[in-house]
């Protein structure tokens, strides 16, 4: 099984319980297909750089899977679908990055 990571950026209107939701029905998804999802990161209400939908700020979900590619296809198909999600991106990784090891990186980068 393959790794990945995927952002979803679920519209402004909605709550947090909707959007837990939401993340709570795409989690059922991959589980259903043989995957498994390792990490939930909400990232919360942001600023959108520009207008998507008529919307000018998103709910950003970060999503850390572990999954066969037919799974990832039905994720996206049931994102596709969905009108509360205005944007979604999916990316295969080797390894799951860390928040710790970004934080790190850049403290060192300032040091030198």
């Amino acid at each position: 099984m393959n790794n990945y990571e995927s952002v979803l950026i679920a519209r402004q209107d909605l709550g947090a319980s909707q959007v837990n939701n939401i993340v709570e029905e795409l989690s059922n998804v991959i589980k259903n297909e043989g995957g498994n999802v390792v990490r939930v990161d909400n990232w919360g209400l942001k600023n959108l750089a520009y207008r998507i939908k008529k919307n000018r700020k998103g709910h950003y979900v970060l999503m850390n899977i572990t999954a066969p590619a037919s799974a990832i296809a039905e994720f996206e198909r049931i994102m596709r679908f969905n009108e509360d999600i205005i944007r979604y991106m999916t990316v295969r990784v080797e390894q799951f990055s860390d928040a710790n090891d970004a934080s790190s990186e850049s403290t060192a980068s300032a040091e030198e």
